[in-house]
């Protein structure tokens, strides 16, 4: 539970940072009538709880069995990689005018922001495995 509740607020963090003021204008500037003026919060929180337990299946828990920390961030940036990857090559596919650009860039950013909540994750988990 506890390298859940860190591996959400690193995640959220990042991601707060990242979309709230970092690369705020540039979602709006290429998103345009596209981005919703009130985003749905619920949608928001329901992926927040929901992807750091996808962190800790599919990173954390399987890079700590095998070598330690590193493989976590390692397996987490793989994670965003083929999550973020399929958002978006999605949207490329079946919505009108989806932003190319805009989408190398949230999978880069999907891959680093999941590889850095892996490795915060896979560190409190093995330090209290240590205890």
């Amino acid at each position: 539970m506890v390298a859940w509740v860190v591996t959400l607020a690193v995640l959220l963090a990042l991601d707060m940072a990242w979309l709230g003021v970092v690369a705020k204008d540039m979602y709006q500037r290429d998103m345009g009538e596209l981005m919703s003026p009130n985003p749905r919060l619920g949608f928001a929180a329901m992926f927040y709880l929901a992807y750091p337990v996808g962190l800790l299946v599919f990173a954390i828990v399987p890079g700590l069995r095998a070598q330690g920390v590193m493989r976590a961030a390692l397996l987490g940036g793989l994670f965003g990689l083929f999550c973020y990857g399929t958002y978006d090559l999605t949207n490329l596919a079946v919505v009108r005018d989806w932003p190319v650009a805009l989408s190398f860039i949230d999978v880069v950013w999907g891959t680093v922001v999941s590889g850095a909540a892996a490795a915060a994750g896979a560190v409190v988990l093995r330090w209290f495995a240590s205890r």
